[in-house]
């Protein structure tokens, strides 16, 4: 999953955000298959789930809506699905924490050549974030950005120090 690069930064303010709005004796159902970072909560004591490899979550919800789980989390998930209204609508429980990578104007959509998957049909700006969560039934509570910039020369390295990458929100139920 990462080849080249180890994501500790976005892990790292994501972990930070994750633990100052949700507590360690509520359930997370994580959307996405186990990955790193589904390690690294579960080292900070979450109970976490996640849904099952293969699942498109764009045609089938009936793991986001079976879930007994209080809290759901996507990191990084809702830019691959056609509709994350769907999804969102879907969400029994009341908290939700979320994060997107945010459209950079200097750079076109990621798209991986050998993985139908990994491609992101959305790239947000935060408001269209906002506005999707909102139009789904949410209302945020918190949000935070950072900027991802990579150790390399040049201009679009350069424009990605002042340029916020990531995009994370703590929502609740309407």
């Amino acid at each position: 999953m990462y080849e080249n690069s180890f994501p500790n930064k976005r892990f790292k303010h994501t972990i930070e955000f994750l633990k100052k709005h949700v507590s360690n004796s509520e359930t997370i159902l994580d959307l996405g298959v186990v990955n790193p970072f589904t390690k690294i909560m579960e080292e900070h004591g979450f109970s976490v789930e996640n849904t099952k490899g293969g699942e498109d979550l764009d045609e089938d919800t009936s793991t986001i809506t079976n879930t007994e789980a209080s809290v759901v989390t996507a990191f990084e998930i809702f830019e691959h699905l056609l509709s994350p209204y769907t999804a969102l609508k879907a969400i029994k429980g009341d908290k939700l924490v979320a994060s997107v990578p945010l459209k950079l104007w200097f750079s076109s959509a990621y798209r991986s050549k050998t993985d139908m998957l990994d491609r992101h049909y959305h790239e947000f700006e935060d408001w269209q974030f906002d506005w999707l969560l909102e139009k789904a039934g949410w209302k945020i509570i918190d949000r935070k950005k950072w900027t991802n910039p990579p150790k390399q020369l040049g201009i679009r390295p350069i424009l990605r120090r002042f340029t916020p990458r990531y995009y994370i929100v703590y929502a609740e139920r309407i």
